[in-house]
């Protein structure tokens, strides 16, 4: 076996390599290790335990879903924003099958606090997104949102929504387009 140092980008990749090619609970130290052709010891110098591992692949996989700065455009109004964040729930579903349900199920509990810890972050930022976008799109009535129906609660209902179509693996935005349409516009 070559033991030659890799990187984290490399062992993060070969991670979400495994979770495409044989599901989540392919990650491991070993198999990781081995896809990147270094020793165990290798990943450890990265990683200090399995946890810390898939904690760090959950932010990867998270991140390549979701980070893509060409398409910023998107970001103008709320329908093109959930029209996007649907499609690119559709790619992370079918890129890395079975992700959504299993990884969110799967770090619930309490020995698995930072995973659990890393998934909240993103959603935490992709909630924060939801509320900026609402509070900037020119399309939105005046007089539509006040202390008792804000725009970050709106944003919570348009991000519960979101994930029940994670769950249902159901990624077509159009209910939520006209709940949308029909409710800020």
């Amino acid at each position: 076996m070559n033991h030659l140092a890799t990187s984290k980008e490399e062992i993060l990749a070969a991670s979400r390599e495994l979770i495409m090619e044989n599901g989540w609970a392919a990650v491991s130290i070993r198999s990781v290790a081995s896809k990147c052709c270094v020793s165990a010891g290798t990943i450890y110098n990265y990683y200090d335990s399995k946890a810390d591992l898939l904690g760090a692949t959950i932010e990867s996989v998270w991140y390549e879903i979701f980070f893509h700065p060409e398409d910023e455009h998107v970001f103008c109004d709320v329908a093109g924003c959930i029209s996007w964040i649907y499609e690119r729930l559709e790619y992370g579903n079918q890129k890395f099958p079975g992700f959504f349900s299993l990884h969110s199920l799967g770090f619930m509990r309490d020995e698995k606090a930072d995973g659990k810890k890393r998934m909240m972050q993103t959603w935490g930022h992709i909630r924060s997104g939801l509320c900026e976008v609402l509070k900037k799109d020119p399309k939105v009535r005046p007089g539509v949102f006040d202390q008792q129906f804000t725009e970050k609660q709106f944003a919570e209902i348009l991000f519960s929504l979101m994930l029940m179509a994670m769950i249902r693996q159901d990624y077509d935005p159009t209910s939520v387009l006209m709940l949308i349409n029909k409710t800020i516009y």
